[in-house]
């Protein structure tokens, strides 16, 4: 028996080692299936899914209510007698919602020619690197507005189709580090009526915004609408926004000066009116608040 035990200590001995290098081994290999079924997805390439005017690639998360107050005042132009613009004033009401993580809706409306509004903006792509290398992210919106305005012609025969018009973008985005974000959306604006036989019924545009980052809770984004030659009427104008975004918690405050005077897509890029060199550029402000409705479901 004594002869014995040398062996069985040896034998206990490569089985230990053995079994304790199959478990590194297998740590190993998991850790490296682990790594390479990771998918990095880009976040927060803008603050909010507004970049000013334009909606931005971003998504209201699942589950969560965006409550937005989108206010204009007057042109600045309006010099000291209208205190600056300060004493005139255009509002939008907006609630966005996050249906899915990919799919997102909202409703809204405006005071500017007494408007409401419902959209409906669908991610179909999401940058991401690892796993899935996609270098940008992609979404396809589609908006719908009601005017409710008096027509300016009650005599003549009016119909409730010519208050409405549609939008169709598809936004294309990449945030290219944690400072720079940038994107692009071709546009088309159809309205039921025109003012003018000037002015097309569907309108041709393209919109590029751009977002810096400063801190942690400051950037500034900038955005700009070209809309192709000879669809407007003479007088109208690109819509041109600079502005800045605070992060506060559960707020995000976008200051900005715009030419723009409407704060929906039908607006903002067939009916602007304002010149920058004549100061006829609004100030105003968006605020975004977001409250959880429905938790995500914690998998243990």
């Amino acid at each position: 028996m004594k002869k014995s035990r040398p062996i069985i200590l040896l034998f206990c001995c490569l089985f230990l080692t053995s079994s304790l290098y199959s478990q590194i081994d297998g740590e190993d290999l998991l850790s490296m299936l682990e790594e390479e079924e990771t998918i990095d997805y880009a976040t927060a390439a803008f603050k909010t899914n507004r970049v000013i005017n334009l909606h931005s690639i971003e998504n209201t998360a699942k589950g969560v209510l965006d409550v937005k107050i989108s206010h204009r005042f007057g042109f600045l132009s309006g010099g000291f007698d209208e205190l600056f613009g300060l004493d005139a004033a255009t509002i939008r009401f907006g609630f966005d919602y996050g249906i899915t993580e990919n799919l997102m809706v909202g409703v809204g409306r405006s005071s500017y020619e007494k408007t409401y509004d419902g959209f409906a903006k669908y991610r179909i792509l999401r940058q991401s690197k690892g796993k899935v290398n996609m270098p940008i992210t992609a979404a396809f919106f589609a908006s719908g507005a009601i005017k409710s305005i008096p027509f300016q012609n009650p005599d003549r025969e009016n119909y409730f189709s010519s208050r409405m018009s549609y939008t169709f973008q598809l936004i294309l985005g990449r945030k290219f580090n944690k400072y720079f974000s940038l994107q692009l959306s071709p546009t088309v604006v159809h309205r039921n009526l025109v003012r003018t036989k000037l002015e097309k019924n569907d309108v041709y545009a393209l919109g590029a915004a751009a977002r810096v980052k400063i801190t942690n809770r400051l950037a500034i984004n900038a955005e700009y609408i070209y809309v192709l030659p000879d669809q407007l009427a003479p007088g109208y104008r690109n819509s041109l926004s600079v502005g800045l975004d605070i992060e506060t918690g559960g707020h995000v405050f976008q200051l900005h000066f715009t030419n723009s005077t409407s704060m929906i897509e039908k607006g903002f890029i067939t009916e602007t009116v304002g010149n920058w060199s004549d100061m006829g550029v609004h100030f105003g402000f968006n605020v975004s608040r977001v409250f959880t409705i429905v938790k995500p479901k914690i998998i243990e």
